[in-house]
């Protein structure tokens, strides 16, 4: 019992490191409503063009942005349930 303790102790926070929902399934919920062309300024889906100046800034200051709020991107992108492991996933696959 105390190996499966420990073991599970060691993985869980392996298992909470990654996203949790699916990045198409929140894009198309969620992010699509600015990021497939209506908003000008949020950098569309696979435009490596728009996304390689705000990758350069580093993922972690991408996440603050959409948690904070950045310019017209409103706080958590309008993602309330949302976490930053999510928002990770959903940058990588929107910039691919």
């Amino acid at each position: 019992m105390t190996k499966w303790l420990l073991a599970t102790g060691l993985l869980m926070p392996l298992y909470s490191a990654q996203a949790t929902q699916d990045p198409e399934a929140v894009y198309n919920r969620v992010c699509g409503a600015c990021h497939s062309g209506q908003l000008p300024t949020a950098p569309r889906k696979g435009d490596q063009e728009a996304w390689a100046p705000r990758l350069a800034q580093g993922m972690e200051t991408l996440v603050q942005h959409v948690t904070q709020g950045f310019k017209a991107m409103p706080p958590r992108g309008l993602c309330m349930d949302c976490s930053a492991e999510d928002y990770r996933a959903i940058i990588h696959w929107m910039s691919e």
